[in-house]
């Protein structure tokens, strides 16, 4: 790109605060048709999800869902009254009435509810990460397209106009040849962590078998669960199930997905070819299961390098002081993007120009507004479950490779690990009656 163009894209890029055009939807129709949508896991991701959609035009909340009685109390208050309040999600699938369901339900149980919603015929609002193995996400995929629904996955960094305009750059070659992108979530944590409760019985107004559902039978634990009536009460809780195997992955997934799904935005949905993993709890001392330091290496077909880190004992000593962000790193400039702006820093005797430009929008609603017009247009909406699967999958070969102690191959083709020995991690073997059949 000659250096007057190039000057004027950055320009542009920066003056782009405002940037609205739509690449992912077709002509809407029927747009003055109300969406019935029931809301399936009503916590911190539900009754965000929630309230984003009732923002939206011509939406309902017909019903809301939840194994826990307070969270789902909250949600029917959160609605006015007016959302049936159910607890067993069988029930809104049985609904022919309801058109859309959102699934933001500990990760252990997305894909189970996304295939059986395709089934009946719904339209799928999916939290991430999409899956806790590889093979779930194929099964989503294949229900998606087997039955012709639209499923949106709630990685909506993909619809913030910031974010959009990051990967527009990346594209157009402004930053020179991009070898190596850094991407990381960083703290410092008491030492304490999350605390070691003993198992219990289960509180009477939680349905402990359910919340389970296909995981594996465990005696309650306060952490696995990790909410309680007072989180609720002052709508402030972070579930700790993130912080189990069985259930999630940990910041690999809960966070990692979130930078790495821009990387992948940015390089036309490529996934890694081979990654490498080291790590562990090296800090806090308490019962969960994933690590508090961690560091994966992927090495991409472009002739690129990406790292996750994850550190919970170190705070924001990096050269960008934040917490969290993705750094792509060209031979011309570095920039560096997270939720709140992007800044290109150029390096030394390049024609690059210095930017920096904030976020406008969190892309939260555009993310359900582009989902909702699919809906209606039957469009493929921006974050479809196969491009969440393809990141959400970049993350789990990251667990896998730290997990089995070996460097990981993929072969994209046949969506599988080529060391057979790590395979064993790419499935999951579902607790009966639990199938996963598209």
């Amino acid at each position: 790109m000659p250096n007057d163009e190039r000057r004027n894209f950055l320009k542009s890029a920066a003056a782009s605060a405002a940037f609205t055009t739509n690449l992912f939807t077709g002509q809407v129709r029927g747009a003055n048709d109300r969406v019935s949508a029931a809301f399936i896991g009503v916590g911190r991701m539900g009754s965000s999800n929630m309230g984003v959609a009732m923002r939206q035009e011509n939406v309902e909340i017909a019903a809301v869902c939840d194994v826990f009685e307070p969270n789902l109390e909250a949600a029917v208050k959160r609605s006015n009254g007016k959302a049936k309040a159910v607890r067993d999600f069988r029930e809104i699938l049985a609904d022919k009435s309801i058109d859309v369901v959102c699934v933001a339900t500990p990760d252990h149980w997305h894909a189970y509810m996304t295939v059986e919603a395709c089934k009946a015929g719904k339209d799928v609002y999916v939290e991430k990460p999409v899956s806790v193995c590889i093979d779930e996400g194929k099964k989503m995929i294949e229900a998606a397209r087997k039955y012709k629904r639209v499923v949106q996955a709630g990685t909506m960094q993909r619809s913030a106009v910031h974010f959009q305009k990051a990967v527009e750059i990346v594209k157009s070659g402004v930053l020179g040849k991009i070898t190596f992108v850094r991407t990381w979530n960083t703290g410092i944590a008491a030492p304490a962590g999350i605390g070691n409760p003993a198992d219990t019985n289960a509180p009477q107004n939680l349905n402990w078998d359910m919340w389970l559902g296909p995981a594996p039978k465990r005696a309650y634990n306060a952490n696995r669960f990790g909410v309680d009536q007072e989180q609720v009460d002052r709508q402030r809780w972070f579930p700790h199930f993130r912080w189990f195997w069985e259930t999630a992955g940990g910041m690999m997934t809960d966070w990692g997905v979130h930078w790495l799904d821009i990387v992948q935005f940015a390089f036309d949905e490529q996934m890694p070819t081979s990654c490498v993993a080291l790590g562990g709890k090296y800090f806090v001392q308490d019962n969960r299961e994933t690590p508090d330091t961690l560091q994966v290496t992927y090495e991409y077909p472009n002739g690129m390098v990406a790292v996750y880190e994850n550190r919970m004992g170190t705070g924001l000593a990096n050269p960008y002081e934040r917490g969290g962000g993705i750094t792509f790193q060209g031979t011309k400039a570095t920039m560096y993007v997270d939720r709140s702006m992007y800044r290109i820093v150029p390096e030394a005797k390049s024609d690059v120009e210095a930017i920096e430009v904030k976020a406008t929008d969190s892309g939260n609603d555009r993310h359900w507004k582009n989902f909702l017009e699919c809906v209606k247009s039957r469009g493929t909406p921006i974050s479809d479950i196969e491009r969440c699967h393809r990141s959400s999958s970049t993350c789990h070969l990251g667990n896998i490779a730290l997990r089995s102690k070996m460097r990981v191959d993929w072969d994209d083709a046949k969506g599988l690990i080529q060391q057979s020995e790590a395979r064993k991690y790419q499935m999951r073997e579902y607790r009966k009656p639990w199938k996963l059949v598209v």
